[in-house]
């Protein structure tokens, strides 16, 4: 019984520093579990006392991590994380949002639109390596500045 309080412990620590999916927790604290038995009660306890929820989890990273990064990053980065398709979709943010943070995100990174062909293509990569779908990185390079124009 003395591990199982001490699985138990750590996952409490773990979980008192940030959310983790129940993937996570559980990879976390598998070197430290005698058997999966073990494991697996002490990851049901914390699911049925919603001290851990895959829910809270993904909405917390979208939340943290949407400003600066598309959807496709995002989508990504939960699924390395065990999060389930259906609660990924349900916290993504939709397109208009995404265009306005990409469009925050080029500003901010670029202070002013491509002057040549080769600034511009170096802008889309950044922008496809945050996530940013392909019209999505376009729209906002090209309505980031659209705005000081007029």
């Amino acid at each position: 019984m003395k591990t199982e309080k001490s699985l138990r412990a750590r996952a409490m620590e773990m979980m008192s520093r940030r959310e983790m999916s129940q993937a996570e927790l559980r990879a976390k604290l598998l070197p430290h579990a005698n058997d999966s038995d073990e494991l697996d009660a002490v990851l049901a306890e914390f699911a049925k006392n919603n001290w851990q929820s895959d829910e809270r989890f993904a909405e917390a990273f979208v939340r943290s991590k949407s400003s600066k990064h598309g959807a496709g990053r995002l989508r990504q980065e939960l699924r390395q994380r065990g999060v389930s398709a259906e609660l990924i979709q349900q916290y993504l943010p939709d397109r208009e949002t995404e265009l306005d943070n990409a469009i925050e995100v080029a500003r901010k990174k670029f202070k002013q639109p491509a002057q040549n062909r080769q600034e511009w293509d170096k802008q889309m990569r950044f922008m496809l390596y945050r996530g940013f779908a392909m019209a999505t990185a376009q729209a906002a390079l090209k309505r980031a500045w659209a705005d000081d124009e007029e």
